[in-house]
């Protein structure tokens, strides 16, 4: 397989599926909408995808490795995703 989206850090065959099937398609696709938007938009598409997904994003636009993601921009992007379903459930 012969993906733009393989070719980023982090993200493996089952992760650039996982994208794919929620309409991420390309490496300008996950820019335009962000780790944490991405990231809803794959457990949307009824994925059980980890926390370790929302880093590998992160870190495949930043250029880094998930796990080299300093502790409190982890805990930035989580306080998104959280805000996002608390505000949804209103």
């Amino acid at each position: 397989m012969n993906d733009e989206l393989q070719h980023l850090k982090n993200l493996g065959k089952t992760s650039v599926q996982w994208l794919h099937a929620a309409g991420i398609h390309s490496a300008n696709d996950l820019r335009r909408l962000g780790a944490v938007s991405a990231y809803r938009a794959v457990r949307a598409r009824g994925f059980r995808a980890s926390k370790v997904l929302l880093y590998a994003i992160e870190g495949a636009l930043l250029d880094v490795y998930w796990n080299e993601l300093p502790p409190a921009h982890k805990a930035e992007l989580n306080g998104q995703v959280e805000a996002y379903a608390a505000h949804n459930k209103s």
